[in-house]
């Protein structure tokens, strides 16, 4: 469960009327400007800049953009644009006066031929259709991929020859030579087949849509096959019509039927389509699929329903046939992500686990036995950056340094001369590395300070090149009246210590009492304490928090047990409870706040979104004496009605635990509300479904509780569109003013 889904935007996509914005009444200091409303959501006044659609090209020392509609390729070691390679007039489609507005690309694997995306059609969080043109650099001829309707996930093979796609639930190969395309399957049916694509509970959950891979030999494509149709469906209103439409879509909640799931594997000469053994239990996980260096090997993940036993397959493609190389277990939950890296020496993989208690690498030779462990402390991994298998390193991001920052560091594959290239000092990088690992682009920021991009080099981290260092929107922060934002520890009551962040006034006077808000998330793996531009949060609702601080409130964020960067045992400590630890140490960050000399400790309150509107109404009810107020934005307040993967994953199933989903869902406490309580929800919302709080709200009637709600017709998970974000904002600023 993520914030920011995007679901159903083609028939989601409706705009609020036009709002008069909110200007809220400040205090200035030392005659600087006060944030506003407008300034956030509406203006760019706060807009921060990035080096768009970059891409890394064949010869490391160039990469290429999209730049005003051209695709432009640039020096890597100036940064300066050395020739447009496809003007903007220049993309016209060939025998017609058609001009394409480029939104994304690809090249092949030499560079001759690019694919163009336009018309691009968000369908859910990740998923999308757009149409595709193959443009020729030598002969400058632009064509369409497809005469039919718009396709998904356009895919040269690796030897540029192809370009695999998903239209309607089936998969296709196009002939780049003759432009013909060819059906790979024939039986995809909406609500019923997919091939080539996910399900939404696969690519809401293990975070993928595109769900067909090329061989390393461009012979083969291996795909996933869904079948749904025993999947419940879940009925949402589009309203707007005079008769509102019914959209219905296959969604697996808690203890449901998921879709049985397959993987084949596809000889594109032989137009041949074998199925690969997955085992006879279809009440499974397929997270991930790869192909390995060996030809002909393929890599599948199967993972058991209750998500605690991860297995790696290898698969003959041309046979079907499996064996099991390696199991990971845990007594929790097994995370999925995309660590597994097959060598090119075909005889060894580096695979992520946490069996030590934190992320750590280990290299496996290609049968699964253990060779050694890369990397180890206490302390995670959380990405793998890059590969040089010619000097033998890994690159990868780490919080050795502190689980509030993310920094760069690379150890050889024997695990020996681990070494920090990131620049000394607090903050959080992010990388962007080229695939020969010379150079890697690094998005640095820290605690309320814009992001600078720069470029630099693999061997030593050094800088080529400040590609973008946000000086405008600096210079605009200096110009406002903007409060200090500060980590802090505390200890409970239990001797837990948590971390927390807390942003004071810029007039903040410690002989003075002061309300605070304290904003939550909480969910498992999550952080909202983090050394970065929005110090854990989005830009934009720091800003907010800013905002609220300039009108006398002090804002505070602390991450409860469950949340990541500190290790499986802190992570996992809510399994099969969800919502009680995190409840219980939400309401001790409220007692200490309430022990500091400078806080009105009858003045608390407490805010989230998703997850943290969750949190936010187990907190206004089973720590009802210690907030004033509470907003909750699209909360789950029944994990019986959220989805089987990740709620089975931290809960296992209600018929194996119905005590962990009720003892700690809202519904059942809304007789212990006290505070002012503010419930929004949009009734588009396709992953936490506005059924939560329609259940909710019924229970705090049953109650006879006092509340208010804000729906939001047709909007998503992520309330936004128009004047959405500006009028939401505005809801919640007027309600933290009169009521905190």
């Amino acid at each position: 469960m993520k914030l920011r889904s995007l679901g159903l935007a083609l028939l989601l996509a409706t705009a609020s009327p036009a709002l008069v914005p909110l200007t809220a009444p400040v205090a200035m200091a030392q005659q600087k400007q006060a944030i506003t409303l407008e300034d956030i959501w509406a203006k760019p006044t706060f807009q921060e800049r990035s080096v768009p659609g970059f891409n890394w090209m064949r010869d490391g020392r160039f990469y290429s953009s999209l730049d005003n509609g051209s695709l432009v390729q640039h020096d890597v070691a100036t940064g300066q644009p050395v020739q447009t390679l496809v003007a903007r007039d220049a993309m016209q489609v060939t025998g017609s006066n058609q001009l394409i507005e480029a939104e994304d690309y690809a090249f092949n694997a030499d560079e001759k031929k690019i694919l163009f995306s336009t018309d691009t059609e968000p369908i859910y969080r990740r998923s999308s259709r757009a149409y595709y043109f193959v443009y020729d650099r030598g002969t400058r001829k632009m064509v369409p991929l497809s005469t039919g309707d718009k396709q998904s996930y356009a895919t040269f093979s690796p030897d540029g020859k192809r370009v695999a796609f998903v239209r309607d639930n089936n998969l296709f190969v196009t002939d780049l030579a003759t432009m013909q395309e060819k059906a790979v399957t024939t039986n995809g049916a909406f609500n019923n087949i997919i091939n080539g694509s996910t399900d939404w509970v696969y690519e809401e959950e293990f975070e993928f849509a595109q769900a067909f891979f090329w061989s390393p030999d461009s012979r083969q494509i291996a795909f996933y096959t869904f079948d749904e149709s025993q999947v419940p469906e879940y009925n949402m209103q589009i309203w707007g019509p005079l008769y509102p439409i019914d959209y219905r879509y296959k969604y697996p909640k808690a203890g449901e039927k998921n879709s049985v799931v397959s993987i084949s594997a596809y000889e594109v000469a032989a137009g041949r389509t074998t199925k690969m053994d997955v085992g006879p239990e279809p009440n499974q996980y397929i997270p991930r699929i790869n192909w390995t260096q060996t030809p002909n090997l393929l890599s599948i993940r199967r993972l058991n329903r209750l998500q605690n036993k991860l297995e790696i397959l290898h698969a003959d493609a041309t046979t079907g046939k499996t064996q099991v190389v390696l199991t990971d277990t845990d007594n929790a939950y097994v995370e999925v992500n995309d660590d597994l890296r097959y060598l090119s020496d075909n005889k060894h993989f580096v695979y992520s686990s946490e069996r030590d208690g934190y992320r750590h690498l280990y290299l496996y030779d290609l049968r699964g036995k253990l060779v050694t462990q890369l990397t180890k402390g206490a302390w995670e991994v959380t990405e793998i950056d890059g590969f040089d298998e010619e000097h033998g390193l890994i690159y990868f991001t780490s919080t050795e340094a502190s689980p509030l920052q993310r920094h760069l560091y690379r150890v050889s594959l024997k695990g020996k001369g681990k070494t920090r290239l990131s620049e000394a000092g607090s903050s959080t990088d992010e990388v962007n590395m080229s695939p020969d690992c010379r150079f890697y682009l690094n998005y640095r920021s820290s605690n309320g300070t814009p992001t600078t991009v720069s470029l630099r080099r693999g061997s030593d981290g050094k800088l080529v090149k400040v590609l973008e260092d946000n000086a405008p929107l600096r210079q605009t922060l200096t110009q406002y009246n903007l409060g200090k934002l500060d980590f802090f520890t505390f200890k409970t009551t239990e001797g837990v210590t948590l971390n927390g962040s807390m942003l004071k006034p810029a007039s903040f006077d410690a002989a003075k009492k002061y309300p605070v808000l304290m904003y939550v998330y909480g969910g498992p793996g999550s952080q909202t304490v983090k050394d970065d531009a929005g110090a854990g949060l989005a830009f934009t609702d720091y800003l907010w928090h800013q905002m609220l601080a300039q009108n006398g409130y002090i804002v505070v964020s602390i991450d409860n047990r469950g949340t990541g960067a500190r290790g499986a045992a802190f992570k996992k400590a809510t399994y099969a409870n969800l919502g009680k630890l995190e409840t219980i140490d939400q309401g001790e960050g409220a007692k200490y706040l309430g022990t500091l000399p400078f806080v009105d400790k009858a003045r608390i309150g407490i805010w989230g979104w998703s997850y943290g509107g969750y949190m936010t109404a187990l907190a206004m009810t089973k720590q009802a004496d210690l907030f004033k107020m509470g907003i909750s934005v699209s909360p789950v307040t029944n994990w019986r009605y959220y989805d089987t993967v990740y709620t089975e994953r931290f809960l296992k199933t209600p018929q194996e635990n119905p005590a962990g989903y009720d003892e700690n869902s809202p519904v059942q406490f809304a007789n212990q509300l006290k505070g002012k309580y503010l419930l929004v929800h949009g009734t588009g919302d396709d992953n936490v479904h506005f059924q939560n709080s329609i259940a909710w709200v019924d229970a705090l009637i049953r109650e006879n509780k006092d509340y208010q709600t804000l729906y939001y017709p047709n909007r998503n998970h992520g309330i936004y569109g128009g004047n959405t974000r500006l009028h939401l904002y505005r809801q919640m600023t007027d309600f933290v003013l009169k009521n905190l």
